[in-house]
């Protein structure tokens, strides 16, 4: 798939996303539509890379927000250990679902938690042997995924999107 790209000709190729901006540049001229184009095919592909980026977790089976658990104690560094606050901070999400999904991972024998010896109210969430073998996996085919994606850009388009994206970002 060339992405609607003629990669012959260097042109692009008209989409149905290119209909419906003209659909409504039609009924309203008097709107500057120039950037619907833009954010509807983000939200396109944003959808399509949410499946994408499914497959290879699936294959490992992991859910998303497994993936998400395991990378933030992965990346954390030897000994891969975290507290659960220091977890909920990392993943922008509440104790109790961090609870929930460190409950799962555990039953799958992913990570263990222990008392913590400096504070016995709380404990440390660290990977298994098999939870680091079961990330490492997970994570190459995850970046893999990724740029066989990015593999239909140039390294110039890969850094123009790059810097678009995160001027973006900064105007949310």
């Amino acid at each position: 798939m060339d992405g609607g790209w003629n990669v012959c000709v260097g042109e692009q190729t008209p989409d149905q996303i290119d209909s419906v901006v003209e659909e409504w540049q039609r009924e309203r001229p008097d709107l500057d539509l120039s950037a619907l184009g833009i954010f509807a095919r983000m939200k396109v592909f944003v959808a399509a890379l949410g499946a994408s980026m499914d497959h290879p977790l699936d294959q490992h089976g992991l859910t998303a927000g497994d993936f998400e658990v395991l990378s933030a104690l992965r990346a954390a560094g030897p000994p891969c250990v975290l507290i659960p606050s220091q977890l909920s901070e990392k993943l922008m999400m509440s104790r109790a679902g961090i609870t929930n999904r460190l409950d799962r991972l555990e039953a799958a024998g992913l990570v263990e938690r222990r008392l913590d010896p400096s504070d016995r109210r709380s404990f440390r969430v660290g990977l298994t042997d098999r939870g680091r073998v079961t990330i490492d996996a997970a994570f190459a085919d995850h970046v893999r995924n990724f740029a066989r994606i990015a593999s239909h850009l140039t390294p110039e388009q890969r850094q123009q999107l790059d810097d678009a994206l995160r001027v973006l970002l900064r105007a949310l």
